[in-house]
């Protein structure tokens, strides 16, 4: 995954990282990344070619898996990747790597889809948003739902003239044509790579809807989190939970969450950015 200097072995996805790296919403999985590696370099730094920003380990270019010259479109982006890099040990753990990973699903594309498929995609989502599916039982579940869930489905239509709505229903609500349409157009103001940052986000918190009211910093990333989590958090509390697997699956989904939101935002160009923050 890292360049020309690993072994053709490490340029592969490998098995036991399923579920580990971004899962396209039309179904293919990006990069999934060796667990861990010896650290084999000694100095990350960036500079500036034609193509953006480039990552350099010692005097070495890193690359993507297809074997594409790595580089950022901007100066934030890149040195938060070579943070990345920096802060790894004796061991890389690539697990933990969610900007460069993105970058390199951004530079590749896998997937080889454009942008109106990744917007299609994104859209599509509505149709089985975490928070417009509700429960009827138990009550307390349901009143949960509707306390914390009808303020984020509010602002949303607020925000973007829209209705969604909710469902108790296993078909999920009836998501209207012109609501689909207003989030297409919305998503089309975003460039590719914020797009794939988008998705990733997505796919985490299983909502289109948290993950608007993520990027347009109408929600913060705890959140976000606990809001596409709240039935599980709810049985947690009932129930119990199992011994440190609960507080880690917490935070990797935060850390997750929170390195999308900060590739959307990387991506973006800062006047773009500004003018959606600023409407309302």
């Amino acid at each position: 995954l890292w360049g020309r200097f690993l072994p053709t072995q490490f340029l592969r996805p490998h098995p036991a990282a399923a579920g580990s790296g971004p899962v396209g919403l039309g179904g293919g999985r990006a990069y999934a990344p060796p667990a861990e590696r010896k650290r084999f370099y000694q100095n990350v730094s960036i500079s500036q070619g034609e193509g953006g920003f480039e990552i350099n380990l010692d005097h070495r270019k890193l690359k993507t898996p297809q074997g594409k010259l790595f580089t950022a479109p901007s100066e934030a982006l890149a040195i938060a990747v070579a943070t990345e890099w920096d802060s790894q040990k004796d061991t890389i753990k690539f697990y933990t790597m969610h900007l460069t990973t993105l970058c390199n699903t951004a530079l590749d594309n896998p997937t080889q889809r454009n942008k109106t498929q990744l917007i299609r995609a994104a859209v599509k989502f509505l149709d089985t948003d975490t928070i417009c599916y509700r429960v009827e039982e138990p009550p307390a579940l349901a009143e949960l739902q509707k306390n914390e869930w009808d303020p984020v489905v509010a602002w949303a239509e607020k925000r973007y003239n829209v209705a969604i709505g909710s469902s108790t229903s296993i078909l999920g609500p009836t998501i209207p044509a012109s609501t689909k349409q207003t989030f297409i157009s919305h998503l089309a103001s975003y460039n590719m790579w914020a797009l794939q940052g988008i998705e990733y986000v997505i796919t985490q918190l299983k909502s289109l809807i948290l993950s608007l009211g993520l990027i347009d910093r109408h929600l913060t990333v705890e959140k976000a989190v606990l809001l596409s989590r709240l039935e599980e958090e709810y049985q947690i509390r009932r129930w119990g939970n199992v011994e440190w697997a609960h507080d880690y699956d917490l935070c990797e989904l935060r850390a997750r969450t929170a390195a999308g939101t900060l590739f959307v935002h990387l991506c973006s160009e800062s006047s773009t950015v500004k003018h959606k923050l600023l409407q309302d």
